[in-house]
């Protein structure tokens, strides 16, 4: 009696290849790959960030006197430090600039949302139009931050004196600090500096899509998910500012 014998071709599981997983192109997963490794890099800093702030004394009224003054034995307010705006020299004006510098970079991450959304219709001269306002929003972010980093180094007329000698410092670099410890001047650069690398690599990674979108590229691959993966990479630098802006000038 003849038996028949039936082979089960074995079941494809999500790993076992030829299908993306998650439904996700490998070009995505890498991004994301990178992306994940990047918030571990911030995430590094903004707790080294954290514990430094937290071994210095905050400034006390009833230790340190009544009216706030900048010095090295206490960690500084932010609000005094950070509280110039252009072409308003000499008033007290207390993180507005710093919040308008954060609400062009989340306005950029909705723009960026639109020209991927245009993407997924196909449309070329809407990808086209929110593409260049991501650039412009990017590219007036980098401006307002070089204005901070200038009012930063500059300093305050007030001035302050140095340990060793009677002479008095403005502003602060790597080697001395007008507005406390040299820890605040050393994480400000960094951190700031950091993500501010982070923001020009992704007005660049734009600008090169952007440039495909005019010269279409994209329209004939037939599809534009080159947008969406530097929109991910446009969104988490939008992510980790939130947070650089929570740790470091608002808290």
């Amino acid at each position: 009696m003849a038996t028949t014998a039936t082979i089960k071709s074995p079941s494809k599981s999500t790993w076992s290849g030829g299908q993306p997983p998650m439904k996700a192109s490998y070009g995505k997963l890498m991004m994301w790959f990178f992306l994940l490794s990047d918030a571990f890099t911030f995430s590094a800093l903004l707790i080294t960030y954290g514990v430094i702030r937290y071994s210095y004394p905050q400034y006390d009224p009833e230790v340190h006197g009544e009216v706030f003054k900048f010095s090295t034995e206490y960690w500084p307010i932010p609000d005094y430090v950070f509280d110039g705006v252009p072409f308003l020299h000499g008033l007290h004006l207390p993180l507005i600039f710093v919040s308008i510098m954060t609400f062009i970079l989340i306005l950029s991450s909705v723009t960026m949302v639109l020209a991927v959304e245009a993407g997924h219709r196909n449309d070329r001269k809407d990808v086209e139009k929110w593409m260049l306002w991501t650039i412009v929003g990017g590219l007036t972010f980098l401006g307002c931050q070089a204005w901070e980093w200038s009012h930063f180094i500059t300093g305050k007329e007030e001035g302050l004196k140095g340990v060793a000698d009677a002479t008095k410092f403005f502003g602060a670099n790597l080697v001395q600090n007008q507005y406390g410890p040299q820890g605040f001047a050393d994480l400000f650069f960094f951190i700031t500096g950091f993500h501010g690398t982070h923001v020009f690599s992704g007005v660049v990674l734009n600008f090169i899509v952007f440039y495909n979108v005019v010269v279409g590229t994209y329209e004939k691959r037939g599809h534009y998910e080159m947008v969406e993966k530097v929109g991910l990479y446009w969104h988490f630098v939008d992510l980790v500012w939130v947070f650089v802006f929570t740790f470091f000038y608002l808290i």
